[in-house]
Parts: C-alpha cells; sequence; structure tokens
C-alpha cells in the first residue's frame, strides 16, 4: 500500500513538473485521487506528514532572528490583520446564516467566528514551500511573511491550550534550563563535522525537543521551533539547514497526501469550499492594506502579501479539535480540507508570475506607499562599483575576495540576508543588502558605472529573473551567472545572461589551472 501511495505522488508531482507547475499541487492532487479509489490515511503516513511539520518548523526557527518578531509590522501586523480579518469574516459569515445558505445556516455566532479564526492563518507548509523553491526566503518579504507565520502558529498553540483544556504542566518551567546549554549545543553541532552525523544530529535536537514539549503539555511543533531559534546563532546553523532540506520535503510530501486522504468531500461541500477560497481575494487585500500602513515599500508589500493569502493546516487543526470538542459538525473538517488545498494551488498559480505582475502593476501600486519607509527598506549607494557580486554564499564570497585582489574597491558584494551582509560587513565595507529581483531597488539606484554583474545564485529562475530586471532598468554590461548541472546552462543563456560557468566543470578547470601555476613556480625556481 505505501508503494501504491509514493507511485502516485510521484505521479502527479511530475506531472506537475512537466507543466511548470509546483509539485506540491501535484501531491493535493493524488491524495484525493487515492481518496477516491479507496484509500485512506494510516498511523504511518500519518506519522510521515507530523515529521516533515516538525523538521520544517525546526528549520525555520536556524534561519529566524528572535528581534524581528518584535518589529511593529510583525508583531503589531499580526496582530491587526487576524483581528480584523475574524471580524469581518464573521460579519459575511452571519450574512450566510440568515441567508440559509447550506452548511452555515445551523451554525451559531459563536461557531461562525470560530471558523473565521481557523481561515485566518496563512500556511506555513505551503508559504515556506514556496519562498524557498523561489530562492525568496531570506528576502525582505520572504522574512516579512515568516515572521507572520510564527506569530501565527503562536496564536493557534494557544487557543488549543484553551480549547483542550490542557494546561501545561508545572515541569514546563524547567524547559528554561535549555537556555544556559545553548552554547554547548551549539559548539556540538560545529564540532559533528559536514557528513552524515550532521543532518543525524539537526533531527536528534528537532524531536527532541518536540518530546520534550510535549512531555510537558506544550505542543511539540512549538518546541522544534523554538530550538531552532535557540541554535540559528550556530556558525553552522544555514548548513544544517541545508543537510536536511531533503529529509523535510520528503515527509511533507506525506502531509499533503493526508489532507487529500481527510475526508471524500460531496458535490455541496466543494462548493461551499470554494466559496470559502473566493474570500482570499479579501485576505489579500487586508494584508496589504496593514503592511503599507505599516510603512513596508509597496514591493514588499505586494509580494507578502500574495504569498500569505492562503488558508493553513493549523485551521484544520483547530477545526478537528473542535469537532472532537463537539463545537463544529465534523462536515466542516471536509470543508475547510478542500478550502485549504485549492488555497494551495491558488497561491502557487499567482505567486509564480509574481515579479512580471509587479513589474506592470507597480506603478498604480506606488501610490499606496508610504512618503516615507523604514530605515532597513532604505535602497544603498555603491556609486564607485564597477563589479557587483550578488549572492554572498560561498561561491559568491569566493568570486568577491578573488576579483576584490586584482581589482580593489571597484568591486562590490550584495546579497539580500540582512544576517550575511551584517557579518561581510566586518570584513568588508564594500557589501550591501539588496533584493536583485526587486525592480525598484535597480530603478532607484546609480549602476552606470557597473561593467560586470556575476550572479552567484543556486537557482536558476533567481538569475534569470535578476537577469530581466536588470535589462528592463536599461543596465548594458555583461552578465555571468553560475549553472550546477548542464541543462541549467542554455536557459541562463537564453534569459540574456552572456556568460554561464558550470559550479563543477569549472571548478574543477580552476584548480586544474592552480595546480599547474604551482608546477611552473617548482620549475623556475629548479632552474634558478
Amino acid at each position: 500500500m505505501e508503494f501504491t501511495l509514493l507511485l502516485i505522488a510521484f505521479i502527479f508531482g511530475f506531472a506537475c513538473k512537466l507543466i511548470n507547475m509546483p509539485p506540491l499541487i501535484g501531491y493535493l492532487i493524488a491524495g484525493f485521487v487515492l481518496n477516491a479509489l479507496g484509500y485512506e490515511s494510516n498511523s504511518t503516513l500519518d506519522t510521515i506528514a507530523n515529521l516533515g511539520i516538525t523538521i520544517m518548523l525546526f528549520t525555520i526557527g536556524l534561519k529566524l532572528n528572535i528581534k524581528d518578531l518584535a518589529k511593529s509590522e510583525i508583531c503589531l501586523g499580526s496582530v491587526v490583520h487576524s483581528s480584523v480579518w475574524i471580524a469581518l469574516i464573521t460579519a459575511i459569515f452571519t450574512a450566510f446564516i440568515a441567508l440559509s445558505v447550506p452548511f452555515f445556516s445551523g451554525l451559531s455566532y459563536e461557531q461562525a467566528a470560530l471558523i473565521a479564526f481557523a481561515l485566518s492563518f496563512s500556511s506555513t507548509v505551503c508559504v515556506v514551500k514556496i519562498l524557498e523553491e523561489s530562492g525568496e526566503n531570506k528576502t525582505r518579504h520572504g522574512k516579512v511573511a515568516i515572521g507572520i507565520l510564527v506569530m501565527q502558529d503562536i496564536f493557534a498553540v494557544l487557543f488549543l491550550v484553551v480549547a483542550t483544556g490542557k494546561i501545561p504542566s508545572i515541569y514546563a518551567l524547567l524547559l528554561f534550563l535549555l537556555i544556559p546549554l545553548v552554547p554547548f549545543l551549539r559548539k556540538l553541532i560545529e564540532e559533528v563535522g559536514h557528513g552524515e552525523l550532521l543532518p543525524l544530529c539537526g533531527l536528534t535536537f528537532a524531536l527532541g525537543a518536540y518530546f520534550l514539549f510535549d512531555l510537558v503539555g506544550i505542543k511539540g511543533d512549538l518546541g522544534a521551533l523554538i530550538m531552532g531559534v535557540l541554535l540559528a546563532p550556530s556558525s553552522k546553523s544555514s548548513e544544517l539547514s541545508k543537510s536536511l532540506l531533503t529529509f523535510k520535503d520528503l515527509f511533507l510530501i506525506g502531509f499533503f497526501l493526508t489532507i487529500g486522504l481527510s475526508a471524500m468531500p460531496t458535490l455541496e461541500m466543494t462548493v461551499i469550499a470554494i466559496l470559502l477560497a473566493l474570500l482570499l481575494p479579501l485576505k489579500y487585500l487586508m494584508f496589504f492594506f496593514v503592511f503599507t500602513r505599516a510603512k513596508l515599500r509597496v514591493r514588499t508589500a505586494y509580494l507578502s502579501s500574495l504569498v500569505m493569502s492562503n488558508y493553513s493546516e493549523f485551521g484544520l487543526i483547530v477545526i478537528a479539535v473542535a469537532v472532537s470538542a463537539n463545537m463544529l459538525s465534523s462536515d466542516w473538517l471536509v470543508i475547510v480540507a478542500q478550502a485549504v488545498s485549492i488555497s494551495f494551488v491558488v497561491t502557487s498559480l499567482f505567486y509564480r508570475k509574481s515579479h512580471q505582475q509587479y513589474a506592470r502593476l507597480k506603478d498604480r501600486l506606488k501610490r499606496f506607499q508610504s512618503s516615507s519607509v523604514l530605515k532597513e527598506d532604505q535602497h544603498p549607494c555603491m556609486s564607485k562599483a564597477e563589479v557587483l557580486v550578488i549572492g554572498m554564499g560561498r561561491v559568491g564570497k569566493g568570486a568577491f575576495s578573488a576579483l576584490t585582489s586584482s581589482l580593489g574597491d571597484t568591486v562590490w558584494g550584495m546579497d539580500a540576508d540582512e544576517r550575511r551582509v551584517k557579518q561581510l560587513l566586518e570584513v568588508s565595507p564594500n557589501t550591501i543588502m539588496g533584493d536583485g529581483e526587486n525592480i525598484d531597488f535597480w530603478e532607484s539606484i546609480d549602476f552606470s558605472n557597473i561593467k560586470l554583474v556575476l550572479l552567484a545564485l543556486p537557482s536558476i529562475d533567481d538569475s534569470s529573473n535578476i537577469t530581466a530586471q536588470l535589462r528592463n532598468a536599461e543596465y548594458t554590461g555583461k552578465i555571468a551567472a553560475i549553472a550546477r548541472y548542464e541543462d541549467e546552462v542554455a536557459p541562463l543563456l537564453s534569459s540574456g545572461v552572456d556568460k554561464v560557468f558550470n559550479f563543477f566543470t569549472d571548478a574543477g578547470l580552476g584548480f586544474a589551472e592552480e595546480s599547474i601555476s604551482l608546477l611552473s613556480e617548482r620549475n623556475a625556481s629548479k632552474n634558478k
């Protein structure tokens, strides 16, 4: 049976990839197809799904700066959005009750508010998956979206504590003892090396935190998130997160399948689910209004709002708890599960073209931008730059160092990760923070002196998008990019990149050239 589940998940996931749709849409469809074929979820699949969510929250924590949650656009923004959404959607549901809409006609006002609360959450799984696939989890809009998600997860945990009446044990106070252990845990991560012990260490920490928090009556997923946050300052947190990526992606397939396997809907339920999905534009508009009022740049507000315009797996959990407590009919679990699935599809499809959409709409959207922007959103100055390296990971830093030694201060580096930029600024002042896919960024800075741009990015989609933004901003210099695989070279060249370096082939070539130079030096010394 497990093989059948994997086979059908692969078939539909691969089919979606062939038509340039995210594989997660295929996994959702596979779940409903399996349901129609008579398959049901089982304890093994549920365990896999839960593992996927736990590891995902742990990796989110590894990339999270706790100070970000205290920012007004995150803390206040999440509270305002949730409050206004619940009030407005409850009013709409009240109108549905008055009109005797099926499944609404028997609801009380309290039940309507409960469903509105469940729909107020955005999907951590869907949003993080989309941001990671597009390489935008560390961009300004990506960090805003993740910060809001963490706040919403906290709201959900608080609700579950109240709804289930499961008060944390007095022993929960002992969890504070983890804080003095953090330096030891970080040191342990740094000592395990780069092999198979690193992901094993990460799994141990994630699942161990889940077990500890669950043991004292606190939701275990919150424990995995907090453990990730505590370990985030480690120098190997980024490498640890990447080492868990495959495990997380595989286990999350189980989560998407369980949504489709949760129940078999009727036609009437599907119509109501579609009706709920039609409220998603309202969710987008409310996020956009909140973010622009918080003085975020309009592009950040647009992209954050768009990726957050979906319903959440936590909403399903809230509804499931309500059903088990006889607060709602079990029909609502099926309806909300369908609405969540539809919202995943909608977000995945619309976000794929989000940068192109913004380029077309930016002049109209900028009317909503605040006259003053936050300090961290002010665009930098790099008028003296002649060479710009975008993406300051291992490859980018290596290229930046090599070019700086030859060309001096005319070489600048740029990255969208604020933490990475702060670390690099301690070494070189010629490092700025910026999102290369941001057309507003290129239109607001002076890059007339830049003759060469190096795109040291792992995603060819990112490199292609940045190339398009540069050309749209009338950049006439040369663009070089890296490719990890041979089949990525042609798409990059067709997008406008002038030169593509195959990461592995050219690394070997560079290694050979350096080795030959050493041999030449040795022969020269002998001749002397």
